[in-house]
């Protein structure tokens, strides 16, 4: 389907490169977190934003200082998911796929000052 993949040592979780999916999506407009609400909004997925909200800090004159990878972990746990769910997923990516150039950005609107990837409030971006 083209969905790009990050190619992880890890055996129990599927990482997708969310920076590469959603190029129109600048870093500082979460492409990952973008992506996770996708997932959940199209499919009731639930994934997790491993990229800027989870490891981006802040500069000096307040800017974000984007993390290296923008990634989704979709964990797999063994012995817990049939094909059927599999394939569910996956019939979920083909519309995320076919959507992916009108998904836009979120910004932060609320975080605490410590492990912001838990509890901040975020606020989809309406225009490119």
């Amino acid at each position: 389907m083209g969905v790009p993949p990050f190619r992880s040592a890890a055996g129990h979780a599927v990482y997708i490169d969310a920076k590469s999916l959603y190029p129109h999506i600048p870093p500082q407009q979460y492409p990952g977190q973008a992506l996770v609400c996708e997932l959940y909004r199209l499919g009731g997925i639930r994934s997790v934003e491993i990229g800027s909200v989870m490891f981006g800090t802040y500069l000096p004159d307040g800017s974000l200082k984007p993390s290296p990878m923008e990634l989704v972990r979709l964990a797999i746990p063994r012995r817990v998911y049939t094909q059927s769910h599999m394939e569910y997923v996956a019939e979920t990516f083909e519309e995320i796929m076919r959507t992916r150039g009108q998904v836009r950005g979120y910004r932060i609107i609320k975080e605490p000052r410590f492990l912001r990837h838990f509890t901040a409030h975020f606020e989809r971006i309406e225009q490119a």
